[in-house]
């Protein structure tokens, strides 16, 4: 990894091929389901010198949610949880981002699910900066919050006979990010 000094200074889109914004969740007491949103848009100013000006926006399609089942997906996409009808965009807006140590960054923001708008503080990793393959200049960036999906009006539920529930109330959010630097080597 090169150290990523001026490099990382400037305008960033996330590569959607490249980058995963996704949730883990306790099924049935016993086991971890993933999930992950194959619609995703991105852009980070990063100014070193002055945190104060970087910024991060993240927007993802609540209808690309994708855990690998279709009746899953199907119900995650209803009234239930994400009502994709009438809440198509899940956001993220940074209202702060700290350097908490080298490489190691605070973003706090304004998560919105369902309308329902709470502040989040992600702890992020920069992961790497470096010139790819074709000359794009390139960073990588990881990170995981847990939430409690209640927050956000994610409610349903059901019970298990054993006093447990169907679906966590607490999720882990997870963060791998590519992001390429505007105007660096771009085609």
């Amino acid at each position: 990894m090169s150290e990523p000094g001026p490099a990382l200074n400037g305008d960033w889109e996330f590569d959607p091929a490249h980058t995963r914004i996704g949730f883990s969740a306790r099924h049935a007491m016993v086991t971890t389901v993933r999930g992950s949103f194959n619609d995703v848009e991105g852009h980070i100013h990063a100014d070193l010198d002055d945190m104060s000006n970087s910024s991060v926006v993240v927007t993802l399609r609540s209808a690309s949610v994708d855990t690998r089942s279709k009746d899953r997906d199907t119900h995650l996409r209803s009234a239930d949880f994400f009502d994709v009808e009438n809440y198509p965009e899940i956001t993220f807006v940074s209202t702060r981002v700290e350097e908490v140590d080298e490489n190691a960054f605070a973003v706090t923001g304004e998560l919105t699910i369902r309308d329902i708008t709470q502040e989040l503080m992600i702890p992020i990793a920069l992961t790497g900066v470096e010139t790819d393959a074709f000359g794009v200049l390139r960073a990588g960036f990881e990170g995981t919050r847990r939430v409690n999906r209640r927050d956000f009006g994610l409610e349903w539920n059901m019970p298990l006979d054993s006093g447990g529930v169907l679906v966590s109330e607490k999720i882990t959010l997870e963060f791998e990010i590519s992001a390429t630097k505007k105007d660096a080597g771009a085609p």
